[in-house]
């Protein structure tokens, strides 16, 4: 009987063992499944954080405004009903970036030489209409194609005439 009892408690032994090892086999998969969980989940997190961050980073800098100091005088080379017509315009311009209005200031001369001559081609009657908004933007053309040897990363945004005069 003692024989029995000694092979009954080895039989409980062994299933207590194989119910352990069973247990410590789930418990060990279940701390594998909720490692990989969190680092899936935060993983998650920082893509959505990185996505988010996107336009935040994109923070446009602080205009900067640079003025011509001397006015463009010209007079039209197509005059209006034969009177002699003169223009008048002080202008200036904005940047986002230093580099780019540093290179204006280079280019002054040049600058000031091709808006004369596209300021000289302008009629007199079309500029009296509605022709301002399309003189702005090609004086902005011009502008950015003086410069652009320069290779810069941004131009120049805008041209704003702060006078304009037409006799």
């Amino acid at each position: 009987m003692a024989k029995q009892q000694k092979q009954d408690n080895m039989k409980i032994a062994e299933k207590i063992s194989i119910r352990s090892k069973i247990l410590a086999s789930f418990t060990a998969l279940l701390f594998v499944i909720s490692c990989m969980t969190a680092i899936f989940s935060s993983a998650i997190n920082t893509v959505s954080a990185a996505e988010n961050s996107e336009p935040s980073a994109a923070v446009k800098p602080k205009p900067i405004y640079y003025a011509l100091k001397e006015p463009i005088i010209v007079n039209f080379s197509d005059q209006s009903r034969g009177a002699v017509r003169y223009m008048q315009v002080k202008l200036k311009v904005m940047a986002r970036d230093p580099k780019v209005i540093s290179a204006f200031k280079l280019h002054v001369p040049a600058i000031r030489h091709e808006l004369s001559l596209l300021f000289y081609g302008q009629n007199y009657d079309e500029l009296s209409s509605t022709g301002t908004k399309a003189l702005k933007k090609a004086a902005l053309a011009k502008i950015n194609e003086v410069i652009k040897p320069d290779e810069l990363p941004s131009k120049v945004r805008a041209v704003y005439f702060t006078s304009f005069l037409m006799q």
